[in-house]
């Protein structure tokens, strides 16, 4: 048995229009409208050949005790082409970031709910 991919990773939001807009309209992740009737409201999004699932759903965990830097925390990690296209996007809809630590080109940033996102500007290859 091996691990082949990741398929998807589930975020607890407490409004999936207010995640939408997040991660729709700054990350502009595209939105999978095969998302069957789960009995409660959420939605799908797709990274590349993998998805991020909104469950919006009562959260037993508290926001309030995370640390300020997303990096000391669970996160998901996404791959971007433009840090600075990405830096510029979150600074016109006024979401705090803070830079890796790791002197990586990478951002750390959290969404409505305050689940932590690592955006990690993909090396370019030259051909």
């Amino acid at each position: 048995m091996a691990v082949l991919a990741m398929h998807h990773c589930s975020v607890i939001v407490n409004n999936t229009n207010d995640s939408l807009a997040f991660y729709q309209g700054v990350l502009g992740l595209e939105l999978d409208s095969a998302r069957p009737d789960l009995g409660y409201p959420g939605a799908w999004l797709n990274v590349g050949q993998q998805q991020i699932h909104l469950l919006e759903l009562p959260n037993p965990d508290s926001a309030a005790s995370r640390p300020l830097h997303g990096g000391r925390d669970r996160h998901m990690a996404l791959l971007v082409d433009d840090l600075q296209q990405l830096i510029q996007a979150l600074d016109n809809a006024g979401i705090a970031y803070s830079l890796s630590k790791s002197g990586r080109k990478a951002l750390f940033c959290r969404d409505p709910d305050a689940n932590a996102v690592e955006c990690i500007e993909q090396i370019k290859h030259k051909s």
